[in-house]
């Protein structure tokens, strides 16, 4: 298990936000930063506001590298339509988010281990890269060796979150598809996200 998975709780506490909506987050008993300054609150510039918006996006999907997260900017900019939109859609093609989404394990971090260790295959095939963009339609399956592993079934009875409506899958099969490609108000996230500031810090 690496270090930045041992320490995701870390990322709710230095943002102040339950990011994932999960019922062990220290937030839930803490609500404010880690340290010995951490109760002391400031209004933040616009800069830090835009920082702040940038982190938790980042922070929600795995705590994604900033090289990676820049790549995403620069493609969402490439699109057309709306850049923050644009955004959202790439971070929710990922296959460790669509793994994720489809409720096969219990968190994003649990997601990139699971298509690392080979779990997952796309269209047939085994892909180990948690960062694969998903077409929409390309069909999803958990490997049949790996379709007894006790986290599946932990994972998709849990009443934790539920199933998006953008996202296709029979658990029964452990398969499923992307259906379409979300917006923002189509993403069932715990805390309110801000892509277009996200674009705003990038583009200073």
């Amino acid at each position: 298990m690496t270090k930045r998975t041992e320490s995701k709780y870390k990322i709710d506490r230095r943002l102040q936000v339950n990011l994932w909506g999960r019922a062990k987050s220290p937030i839930n008993k803490r609500e404010y930063g880690p340290g010995q300054h951490g109760q002391r609150r400031k209004k933040p510039s616009d800069y830090g506001v835009q920082l702040m918006a940038k982190q938790k996006l980042k922070g929600y999907y795995g705590n994604i590298s900033e090289r990676q997260f820049r790549k995403y900017y620069a493609e969402a900019l490439r699109r057309k339509g709306d850049n923050g939109e644009n955004l959202i859609g790439i971070l929710e093609s990922r296959l460790d988010t669509i793994v994720y989404r489809m409720k096969f394990v219990p968190t994003v971090f649990a997601a990139r281990q699971f298509v690392s260790h080979g779990h997952v295959s796309v269209n047939g095939k085994r892909v180990t890269v948690p960062s694969y963009m998903i077409q929409i339609g390309d069909a999803i399956e958990v490997r049949s060796k790996s379709k007894e592993l006790a986290v599946l079934k932990e994972a998709t009875e849990s009443a934790e979150r539920d199933v998006p409506d953008y996202i296709e899958v029979d658990h029964s099969k452990y398969a499923g598809q992307l259906k379409r490609t979300p917006g923002l108000k189509d993403v069932p996230y715990p805390v309110q996200m801000e892509p277009n500031l996200v674009i705003e810090f990038y583009s200073r």
